[in-house]
């Protein structure tokens, strides 16, 4: 029997397990309580409080605007919807960077005002600092290597990254970096396959990849983006589960129909 059936309440303890026992982890977006509910009872493991709610929440071309009280607003409704998959809220931009006091004072908020299971950090060893003062004061870390999205202004591109042999090396440097110093997991985003597969087997911990290949230990990707809510992004990683821009369109335009037509509401839907 999978440990995904078996569980109650995955925990970073139960991710671990299912690497150990190969069974891939299965990781999505979350931004409010409805949605965050559904995917839960879906049976989802991990449900992510992106950053990514800087795009496909509040319209912004980039992860970086969005602050600390914004990303503990969507996760406090994230958390209040989710009874069983590990809760994981991203430090955005700024929180973390250079000030590794600031960096565990920004954690311990997002826990204690989200009641979340943990943080997750963009980087390796720039940021090691932060990441050992945070895990130090006892609160979960996933990292995240590759194409980091709080950093697009310095690569000036979204194109695949560690495709060269020097940057491919940094990156499992920086893997091991993170996985010593205490990360229950990492989100590789954008790498060639054969390198996530190779991260994979030379790190214990759980590596969860978004255009990493198949030959990590789970996949992730943004709801919206799987949903068919958002059209324009059409990265080769992605695969849209369904077309739902064009249903809620659909229904919309029939609710106007009806509304106009005064086909709505009819005599059983009035008191």
């Amino acid at each position: 029997m999978s440990v995904h059936k078996e569980i109650r309440k995955v925990t970073t303890h139960v991710l671990s397990e299912m690497k150990l026992r190969g069974e891939k982890i299965s990781m999505l977006t979350a931004y409010d309580f409805s949605m965050a509910r559904l995917v839960d009872e879906a049976g989802l493991d991990v449900v992510l409080v992106g950053d990514s709610a800087s795009n496909v929440m509040a319209g912004n071309e980039t992860t970086l605007p969005i602050t600390l009280d914004q990303m503990i607003y969507h996760g406090k409704s994230v958390v209040k919807g989710v009874k069983r998959a590990l809760v994981v809220v991203d430090m955005p931009f700024g929180t973390y960077q250079g000030n590794s006091k600031e960096a565990v004072q920004s954690a311990i908020r997002i826990m204690k005002e989200t009641h979340a299971d943990a943080v997750k950090l963009e980087g390796g060893k720039e940021i090691i600092e932060s990441v050992n003062r945070i895990i130090s004061a006892g609160i979960p870390v996933m990292g995240h290597l590759g194409l980091m999205p709080q950093s697009i202004h310095k690569y000036g591109t979204y194109v695949v990254r560690a495709k060269e042999d020097v940057e491919a090396k940094k990156l499992i440097s920086d893997a091991k970096l993170l996985e010593e110093a205490g990360c229950f997991s990492i989100v590789l985003e954008k790498i060639p396959a054969s390198l996530g597969e190779k991260v994979a087997s030379v790190l214990k911990i759980p590596i969860i990849g978004i255009g990493a290949g198949s030959g990590v230990d789970g996949q992730v990707l943004v709801i919206h983006d799987m949903l068919g809510i958002t059209q324009e992004f059409s990265p080769r990683f992605l695969r849209r589960y369904h077309n739902l821009a064009a249903e809620i369109k659909g229904a919309v335009g029939a609710y106007i129909d009806d509304v106009k037509s005064r086909d709505f509401p009819n005599d059983k839907e009035q008191y």
